[in-house]
């Protein structure tokens, strides 16, 4: 009997992530921990606050000045205005609103809420109101750790960055890929054929948001300090992907 099994492994140990941190090095060290070795085909999901606070993504709302748009669309969500400033300049478009709650199109190219803005588990040393900003390009972020890790292990390893995202349909976050390196974004299963000979039509399986969720329920959403997690046992081989192929063009986009 073949056994399928894919394991998710937290590191434990890691530190308070500060600007300049070397993830890599953190990383590793986990890892020992941890007492795994890479292989080829891990995987190694990174968790976006991680990656955000060691490239310095940090603002002072103290600093910020909100613009006229920013003010009237303050008024209107009844969110701190200086913060809504910070949306706007982190998005191509706002999509939707209500009391408390922005939704728009990142310019990133993915759609969130209140442009993946945090306040939770933000904190520096100077005094200051601190929230924390998406990487500015996750994928570069993402590839520089796979190759660190690639370098470090001599094998080749995937990289996902994932943040907690809301959806139009159904109720909670889940855990999403916005940045990847090594590893399949999607896997096309179009014109393969099922077990009774059917041929599949439109089945295109989103694994990298699948890996994500799966790494997001152990990293929790509070204090659990589990930012990094080891992934063994894909069933699919590795290969380079992009975030473009998550992305649903708009004219697609039923829900927009």
């Amino acid at each position: 009997m073949i056994r399928q099994q894919l394991t998710f492994t937290a590191l434990p140990d890691i530190p308070l992530i500060r600007p300049g941190d070397d993830l890599i090095a953190i990383t590793l060290a986990g890892l020992s921990g941890a007492e795994v070795t890479l292989r080829d085909g891990d995987v190694i999901v990174v968790g976006q606050k991680i990656v955000s606070k060691a490239e310095g993504r940090f603002v002072d709302l103290k600093q910020i000045h909100a613009s006229p748009e920013a003010e009237a669309l303050a008024e209107e969500t009844g969110k701190d205005q200086r913060l809504v400033e910070l949306i706007l300049r982190e998005s191509e478009e706002v999509l939707r609103k209500r009391e408390n709650l922005i939704i728009v199109e990142h310019k990133l190219g993915f759609v969130c809420a209140n442009a993946g803005i945090d306040r939770s588990n933000v904190k520096m040393e100077e005094a200051g109101e601190w929230v924390l900003l998406l990487p500015e390009d996750p994928e570069k972020s993402a590839r520089e750790l796979r190759d660190g890790f690639n370098t470090a292990s001599g094998m080749e390893i995937g990289v996902i960055i994932n943040d907690s995202h809301g959806r139009s349909w159904r109720m909670g976050t889940v855990g999403v890929c916005i940045g990847v390196a090594g590893f399949p974004a999607v896997v096309d299963l179009r014109g393969q054929k099922d077990l009774f000979g059917y041929t599949l039509r439109s089945t295109v399986i989103g694994l990298a948001d699948e890996i994500a969720a799966g790494a997001s329920a152990l990293m929790g959403q509070a204090g659990e300090k589990l930012p990094l997690i080891h992934v063994r046992g894909l069933p699919y081989p590795l290969r380079e992907g992009s975030l473009s192929e998550i992305l649903r063009e708009k004219e697609l986009d039923l829900f927009r």
